[in-house]
């Protein structure tokens, strides 16, 4: 796992220089006497406050310009975000949830069973393919060979159609709804997974 915290901080050149190894899973190193390519099979986590100024008070204490803020989110190029599966808005901690706590979460253990549970579901499917998970599937053959019904891909095909959702993001909202079907113990993704992995991409990123 590759876990960049401030994200827009570091140099838009260097973020970019990711968007190579996220697509292919591998990363060339090319010197003056030869290259060379490596595996590189990451979890890439980026995580990024929706301003410079960071308040921690929310949107009534920030002392950004709406130019500022714009400048600072599209340090995250446009490429780069196209190939980010999931974006999460975190909301401000409220006073109460500070001070009085929030419920356990659920345990790690049961999550990570889940997760087991749902890798051994994927990898059964993809038998003699030489895949395991679906984040390792082409989207052709992700197409081709595993079609999502298309009553349930009435929505991707709008957000597609308005250009809110780019080809490569289509196969990406498709993997993440194979593998919402998975943990559901579904036996092909229907359309709440294929709303819920459309929904997870198309939010802004902030934290």
């Amino acid at each position: 796992m590759l876990f960049l915290d401030e994200a827009p901080e570091f140099p838009r050149t260097v973020l970019d220089t990711l968007r190579q190894p996220l697509e292919r899973g591998s990363v060339t190193i090319h010197r003056a006497n030869g290259s060379a390519t490596f595996p590189c099979r990451a979890q890439l986590v980026l995580a990024a406050n929706p301003c410079p100024c960071a308040s921690a008070a929310g949107d009534t204490a920030c002392t950004c310009s709406a130019l500022e803020r714009r400048r600072y989110q599209s340090r995250l190029s446009g490429p780069l975000l196209d190939r980010i599966d999931l974006r999460v808005t975190l909301p401000p901690v409220t006073r109460a949830a500070w001070l009085d706590g929030v419920e356990p979460p659920e345990p790690t253990s049961a999550v990570a069973a889940r997760v087991r549970a749902a890798r051994a579901t994927a990898a059964e499917r993809m038998a003699g393919t030489g895949l395991s998970l679906n984040s390792q599937v082409p989207g052709r053959m992700l197409r081709d060979r595993w079609p999502v019904p298309r009553g349930s891909l009435a929505l991707v095909e709008r957000a597609l159609e308005r250009g809110s959702l780019s080809v490569r993001g289509f196969d990406r909202v498709l993997r993440v709804a194979w593998t919402l079907a998975d943990l559901a113990g579904l036996a092909t993704p229907g359309p709440d997974q294929v709303a819920e992995a459309l929904g997870l991409r198309l939010q802004r990123v902030a934290a």
